[in-house]
């Protein structure tokens, strides 16, 4: 019930606050510069936002983060539905180091804020095939647009299996590294 009266106070305040602004309109009139100027400013930051997901969602594309991170996606030469980029996947990649799989970069995001993500880009060295030195090359605009790109996703999809140490058998399908 507290959730309730919240909400309906805040939406009497919006439009207590709002309603000189539709008067304004209404009658044609210009709205004082301050109030012109915040709306402005929040299309415009808006605008900037989704130029920063779309950047990211191009990076994700082209520098092959789906090609492992999303499930099917080097099988169907690029043809997955968007809604399972970056979820991880159960296939297996084997070598002399065990085997690794890809992470769900979805989930994994939600635990970071861009500062930590991009300390994180910087300086973890995962086992292979994971390119983090292509990560280490980025720019900061570069890996910001790729943290609000997959933070713009949201969360979906299961962690992906644990590592696995050589010599222990992984049960699902894998790749193996000559090694």
């Amino acid at each position: 019930m507290n959730f309730i009266r919240r909400g309906l106070g805040a939406t009497a305040v919006l439009l207590v606050q709002a309603a000189p602004w539709v008067v304004l309109v209404a009658e044609g009139l210009t709205p004082p510069p301050a109030l012109a100027q915040q709306t402005a400013s929040a299309k415009g930051a808006s605008a900037e936002r989704q130029a920063l997901v779309d950047h990211g969602r191009y990076l994700v594309r082209i520098t092959g983060c789906n090609d492992c991170h999303t499930p099917g996606y080097l099988a169907n030469a690029g043809k997955v539905d968007e809604k399972l980029w970056l979820t991880g996947d159960s296939f297996g990649w084997r070598g002399p180091w065990g085997t690794t799989y890809p992470s769900n970069l979805r989930l994994y995001m939600q635990q970071h804020n861009e500062a930590s993500w991009l300390r994180t880009a910087r300086s973890f060295q995962p086992r292979p095939p994971m390119p983090w030195f292509n990560l280490h090359a980025m720019s900061d605009a570069d890996l910001r647009a790729i943290y609000h790109y997959v933070r713009a996703l949201g969360p979906a999809g299961q962690p992906a299996p644990a590592y696995l140490p050589p010599g222990q058998e992984p049960k699902g399908p894998f790749a193996s590294f000559p090694g």
